[in-house]
């Protein structure tokens, strides 16, 4: 048995709650670990507050541009994508992991540690850009599972 799930969101502070709500309810519905499911919500977060703040400009009217995430648990996986319609990764970021190519920002910084942070709670991490523009953040973790969960791989 897999879960699938694609939300088109406002890039509005409200909608990355939503996002992580939903994400934390299907993994304990089908009964994965709290402290994993706990990794992915935050990097959900970190990954769907990107979008938001760097996910493009508003549009007529100042109505915000929608973003996208999709999960799915499948088997023993769980794999994330947010992306946005903004200007994308600048082509070193895009191109190899994020970490590696970027200093950790200060720890006085109040930004700078979104995309780090997924990368330290994630299995894998991808960062690009979509053909035309706007970012694409993925992610993926193995999951473990409670006993007895509905979704348990044997």
């Amino acid at each position: 048995m897999s879960i699938w799930w694609s939300l088109h969101l406002r890039r509005e502070a409200a909608s990355v709650p939503l996002a992580r709500r939903l994400l934390l309810g299907t993994m304990e519905t089908a009964g994965v670990d709290p402290d994993i499911s706990y990794d992915l919500s935050v990097a959900l977060s970190e990954a769907c507050a990107n979008a938001v703040e760097h996910g493009g400009n508003a549009g007529p009217g100042g109505l915000s541009e929608a973003y996208r995430v999709t999960a799915y648990l499948d088997g023993d996986r769980c794999c994330i994508e947010v992306a946005d319609s903004g200007p994308g990764f600048p082509d070193r970021r895009a191109t190899a992991a994020f970490a590696q190519v970027a200093p950790a920002p200060p720890p006085s910084s109040e930004h700078g540690r979104g995309l780090c942070l997924i990368e330290q709670l994630a299995d894998h991490v991808h960062f690009r850009n979509r053909p035309g523009h706007g970012a694409v953040v993925s992610f993926d973790k193995m999951l473990k599972w409670r006993e007895g969960a509905l979704l348990r791989v044997t």
